[in-house]
């Protein structure tokens, strides 16, 4: 049932570009572990070997304290269509900030959104398959547009302030660094 890759192939890429949500889990040495599902249209494959998605304004910010802190990172894609199948990514993540050097080499990726917080990057070292017989089968009726709204009216120094607010630590006290 499960099957292990050292990357991801093309089938694993194809897979991944049909999804319109994922999943991303992280965990410090101590304390809670953060499991978020994403949207939007951020993810990009970079190569058989890179993954990034552009990191919106959220109520928190773990996944960039717990990479700062470890890097361990999981990102997993499943299908609720009638082709069953779950895909993991692991891999050592890192956090690429609008001030950080790689920046326009990941932004130039991706479409802008209002509140774009930061680029998650996975170096994957491998990858794994397992069947999504127990999934089950959802329709998709559209993609929310509340967060878009949320930051448009919140607009760029309302984000600002919002980032200093409730996003330069994790609910367990560790540094995210965004600011």
């Amino acid at each position: 049932m499960a099957k292990f890759y050292s990357e991801i192939n093309q089938d694993l890429i194809e897979f991944i570009e049909e999804q319109k949500i994922f999943f991303t889990a992280t965990a410090p040495h101590q304390g809670r572990i953060n499991l978020s599902p994403k949207g939007i249209n951020t993810f990009r494959c970079i190569d058989n070997k890179t993954v990034a998605y552009l990191d919106l304004t959220g109520s928190g910010n773990e996944t960039s304290a717990h990479l700062l802190e470890n890097g361990r990172m999981t990102i997993m894609f499943c299908s609720f269509t009638e082709k069953p199948l779950i895909l993991r990514l692991y891999g050592h993540g890192q956090v690429i900030r609008p001030r950080d050097n790689e920046w326009e080499k990941f932004y130039s990726l991706f479409n802008s959104l209002p509140g774009e917080r930061q680029i998650i990057v996975l170096n994957v070292e491998s990858a794994q398959t397992s069947c999504g017989y127990g999934v089950p089968l959802y329709d998709l009726k559209g993609e929310r547009e509340t967060l878009i709204k949320w930051a448009n009216k919140k607009g760029e120094k309302g984000i600002h302030d919002y980032w200093q607010a409730k996003n330069l630590e994790s609910i367990d006290g560790l540094p995210t660094n965004l600011l």
